[in-house]
């Protein structure tokens, strides 16, 4: 099957040069453009090599834990000898380069015409992904805090007001020092994925950060299959995922849950093709319901998909999705209670860097005082980014399904203005690129973005690597 309903009409569809602009085919180009599709990176032998010597990087780190960039213990088991600390920011800061110029060469090699299968880019990814996930997550911390979150609930205690400082012992050791005395922000799905697996790890905290990060992989390789049976090119939706260097060393060795909200958002926008049935409205709910309950900015994606039905008065429709995504997070919310949104509110206040939001927070805190500061920046955010989302969806070309372009451009404006972002983040944004016939301008954009959040992000929880 392949994503076909909902096209986007668009009066920019009639403008001159419009397609060219998107695809790289024929008509005006930039100098720049041509020097690119003309380059040695776009060669398939030159581009993968990159890409696999960025990947190789990542592995390296991985494999020679504890590290300036992993986590502090080994796992599953050690390979390499600790690798000094210069050594290991200066490979993954390598790997993350690599691994995006590497992806723009055999993304511009299938532009001209580089077709390889899609079956040998899905086991070659795999294999990737068999290797990384056995590995210390790189990059960050964050599988830590998971593993020691699930071990606090599977102890009978409440991770939304118990800290990983309060839990102590090993799994508090391994948590990164920003999020030790911070409760758990991620929802009760993703709460009783970290339960089961802290329950099989029990005193043994690598165990239970190897078992997350063996699902996270799973998840990872899942949506890569969904991927590739709807897009519309599968090589291209290959290349964008399951065999997506940059994803690979940010999402897998990462061990991140976005991973499994890209998957579960995989599935709700190939839904989105099949005829309109009140069953397929059921399933896109449960699926938007269960991506909300790993983390709530999943709603987006609800959001997001709900608007081709608003624009064609399905109200029937958008009744059914809207109930049973609801009725999902009253049972898991409910089951923990209402209290275990508390962290959620706490979190929208935190500023990162590299983002537009962390100048003006410094200079406003300097004059008009933090509350001032924090509640301009949390009404002004949501405002540019339906705006930035308007402007983006305008160069998505117009032939894209609603349900794939709406998606993709409000991820993308609320990955390039929030003010908390981090490069994980954009997996829904990744997911959704892969559907997209063409754009090849704005995956660019993607790439780059995606590679300057992880330049900024990839101290393994130990703070900024610069």
């Amino acid at each position: 099957m392949r994503v076909t309903v909902g096209t986007r009409q668009s009066d920019a569809a009639d403008m001159p040069g419009l397609l060219t602009a998107h695809d790289g085919g024929p008509g005006p180009a930039t100098a720049s453009r041509r020097r690119l599709q003309d380059g040695l990176l776009t060669r398939p032998g030159v581009a993968v090599s990159v890409s696999v010597t960025g990947i190789v990087l990542v592995i390296l780190v991985g494999a020679g834990a504890p590290n300036n960039n992993t986590l502090r213990l080994p796992l599953p088991f050690p390979l390499l000898a600790p690798m000094p600390g210069l050594a290991a920011t200066l490979a993954t800061v390598a790997s993350i380069t690599l691994s995006s110029l590497g992806l723009v060469g055999m993304l511009g090699a299938h532009r001209r015409g580089w077709n390889p299968s899609p079956r040998k880019l899905f086991g070659l990814g795999a294999l990737a992904v068999a290797v990384v996930v056995n590995l210390t997550p790189v990059g960050s911390s964050d599988s830590a805090s998971y593993a020691a979150y699930g071990r606090i609930a599977a102890l009978g205690g409440d991770p939304y007001t118990t800290t990983p400082a309060q839990l102590g012992g090993a799994y508090a050791h391994w948590v990164g020092t920003a999020w030790l005395h911070s409760p758990s922000v991620y929802g009760p799905v993703a709460t009783w994925l970290q339960t089961t697996a802290a329950q099989i790890g029990g005193h043994r905290p690598w165990l239970t950060i190897w078992l997350l990060m063996l699902a996270n992989g799973a998840a990872f390789l899942a949506a890569g299959y969904v991927l590739l049976k709807t897009a519309p090119d599968p090589v291209k939706a290959g290349l964008i995922w399951v065999a997506n260097p940059v994803l690979i060393v940010e999402l897998v060795a990462g061990g991140h849950l976005d991973t499994s909200v890209a998957a579960l958002a995989v599935c709700a926008v190939a839904l989105t093709a099949q005829p309109a049935r009140p069953r397929t409205d059921l399933l896109i709910g449960l699926l938007i319901g269960l991506a909300c309950s790993i983390k709530i900015s999943a709603a987006l994606l609800g959001l997001a998909l709900l608007w081709p039905l608003l624009r064609a008065h399905a109200w029937g429709r958008i009744a059914r999705q809207s109930a049973v995504c609801l009725l999902v997070l009253l049972c898991g919310y409910g089951f923990y209670g209402v209290h275990a949104l508390a962290p959620l509110s706490a979190a929208s206040h935190m500023v990162s860097a590299p983002t537009l939001w962390a100048p003006l927070q410094q200079l406003g805190q300097a004059t008009v005082g933090q509350a001032t500061t924090s509640t301009v920046i949390s009404v002004s955010w949501p405002l540019l980014m339906f705006a930035l989302a308007w402007l983006i969806h305008r160069r998505i070309p117009p032939e894209a399904p609603l349900t794939v372009s709406v998606p993709f451009a409000l991820a993308f404006a609320w990955i390039l203005v929030a003010p908390w972002s981090m490069p994980w983040y954009t997996a829904i944004v990744w997911s959704t690129a892969a559907l997209i016939p063409r754009g090849g301008p704005l995956v660019r954009w993607l790439i780059l973005t995606t590679a300057i959040l992880a330049l900024g992000h990839n101290g393994g929880g130990h703070g900024s690597t610069w």
